[in-house]
């Protein structure tokens, strides 16, 4: 067999693989699930890695904490049309002192993460909890005098010292504000006077509706836990557990006049560029990615994001991704807006930066999340080609006389003829030849005439419509055909069932109009389930000579 690198197609598809691996290299973050904590509480240390294999090196964190457990997931996702891996690795960490700590810089392979600073708070006083109780609760707030709609952290902790085998955990929503119930609940323990607890938390989004004041209920717990060797002589080996925590009041600030509208009360805004183009062809599409993140705020109470203003250029945009967390206590949402740019003039033209009125709430005061104007170097678009006329006979050159006579003399015609009899002799003798061959020759030649593999496959696509843009979607599904499609356009044309045209259909209208991005991602999965059929192209029989003389 011979070498890969013998073969030139071999060595060419190596190289595209390469490149289109390229712009996957390695990035890893690390991030925490709340920020701060008290002293004997467990904080979990989440480090994402893209591109590389290696596990994070842990010995830096052993001098300032306890590592209680570790585990790790894999994953995949579409970045830049290409494939990558993305691992996860969680650590459970335990602070073993108090004050301004910090997660240093772990190694992963090659690539470094950024340090964390974390505040450890002295632990409550032990009166605070309830002395030597078996269970009970606790309620902390992320601010005691937000403003009127400021989204609030409800955080409701509950400490048990015993095993529970049930129980139920309950939290009343206060006159004039709403409580809803966000995310999983999360367990973990904390060292209280000596003795370790079991903890559960549970979070909650409050809202107030008015100004004032608004007390939060009592939280309650009613449950059963395994008894000690006492009870299982006496009874079915468990017991009553009743607990109720103390109500809070929080002061709510009326709304300021004069704040800016719509009314936005956050703890922070921030806002950046995550992929900024600087250059574009006029009626091509050039994508601007901008990515903001909101502490102190869900999904539901961000406005709507304004469109960039672009003289000269159409601008579109994809549906808004939404990411909400907690952290530290305080809710929190990320999101991702994808712009397509379609210029309709060459030059410079000028993306004018964003702009997103809010509140401080910490600071009292009207501030702005702006992003810098962006410049866009326009080229031209590509010529259409220029049409010829089929089957255009050459032209003839005209003597003197206009009677059409070539310039070549009489006497040229016997020599073609003596040479195109020379031709066909030996065109007959390659045909007996070839007719005598082994049969396995005409393979090559059906072999060299195979249409090339397509650049991308099914999982691909199931990835680009679990992870990826819209964009990485419809580049995907071009790329799908052999030879690949050059636009959407011709996707539709070359695929068979109305299902599938109609699915591709309403990717566009989700790019380029007001169409939903979530119900086109649905009827791509639906309509590509086992993969693209295409219209069967009829290619003409070989016949089984050459013809004699080549057509005109």
């Amino acid at each position: 067999m011979k070498a890969w690198w013998r073969h030139p197609i071999g060595v060419l598809m190596w190289l595209v693989l390469a490149l289109a691996a390229w712009p996957a290299q390695a990035q890893v973050e690390a991030r925490l699930d709340r920020n701060p904590i008290d002293l004997g509480d467990t904080v979990a240390l989440t480090v994402q890695s893209t591109g590389a294999a290696s596990a994070p090196d842990l010995t830096p964190l052993m001098q300032d904490f306890e590592l209680l457990d570790q585990s790790s997931g894999r994953s995949f996702e579409m970045i830049n049309g290409a494939s990558a891996s993305r691992v996860t690795y969680q650590i459970t960490l335990r602070p073993r002192r108090e004050g301004n700590l910090v997660i240093p810089a772990l190694q992963v392979g090659k690539q470094r993460t950024a340090p964390i600073a974390l505040t450890v708070r002295p632990a409550p006083p032990v009166a605070t909890r309830a002395g030597n109780a078996d269970v009970f609760l606790e309620t902390e707030v992320d601010d005691a005098t937000p403003y009127v709609q400021q989204s609030v952290g409800v955080v409701l902790r509950l400490f048990y010292g015993v095993p529970l085998v049930s129980g139920e955990l309950d939290l009343d929503a206060p006159d004039g504000a709403v409580l809803q119930k966000i995310g999983d609940d999360v367990q973990g323990s904390r060292e209280i006077n000596g003795r370790r607890y079991n903890l559960i938390e549970r979070r909650f989004l409050l809202v107030p509706e008015r100004s004032g004041t608004v007390t939060l209920p009592a939280p309650r717990f009613n449950g059963r836990g395994a008894g000690g060797w006492f009870d299982d002589l006496v009874g079915n080996g468990r017991r009553e557990l009743r607990v109720a925590g103390a109500p809070r009041a929080l002061v709510v600030r009326a709304q300021p006049p004069g704040a800016p509208q719509p009314w936005l009360p956050l703890r922070d805004l921030r806002v950046r560029y995550v992929g900024a183009p600087t250059a574009a062809r006029v009626g091509e599409a050039a994508t601007l990615v901008v990515e903001g993140v909101a502490e102190g705020a869900t999904r539901a109470q961000l406005p709507e994001m304004p469109v960039p203003s672009v003289p000269g250029a159409q601008v579109f945009a994809e549906p808004i991704q939404y990411d909400e967390t907690f952290t530290g206590g305080t809710p929190q949402v990320k999101w991702t807006q994808r712009y397509a740019v379609v210029p309709d003039r060459p030059g410079r033209l000028m993306v004018s930066g964003l702009g997103i009125p809010w509140w401080d709430v910490a600071a009292s005061a009207a501030k702005t999340a702006r992003l810098p104007d962006l410049p866009l170097q326009v080229a031209a678009g590509a010529p259409a080609p220029a049409a010829t006329v089929p089957g255009a006979a050459p032209a003839t050159l005209i003597g003197p006389a206009g009677n059409g006579r070539a310039l070549a003399g009489d006497g040229v015609w016997p020599w073609l003829a003596v040479a195109f009899a020379v031709l066909w002799l030996i065109t007959l003798v390659w045909a007996l030849q070839r007719r005598r061959a082994p049969a396995t020759a005409p393979a090559h030649d059906g072999a060299a005439r195979t249409a090339p593999a397509p650049r991308h496959a099914l999982p691909d696509l199931k990835r680009a419509l679990d992870t990826g843009s819209l964009d990485e979607v419809g580049e995907v599904l071009r790329g799908m055909a052999s030879p690949p499609a050059a636009d959407l356009d011709e996707l539709v044309r070359r695929l068979q069932p109305p299902a599938q045209r109609d699915a591709v259909e309403q990717l566009r209208r989700a790019r380029w109009a007001d169409g939903d991005g979530s119900a086109a991602r649905g009827a791509l999965r639906t309509a590509f389930a086992d993969g693209p059929r295409w219209h069967e192209e009829v290619t003409p029989p070989r016949a089984p000579l050459p013809p004699l003389y080549p057509p005109a």
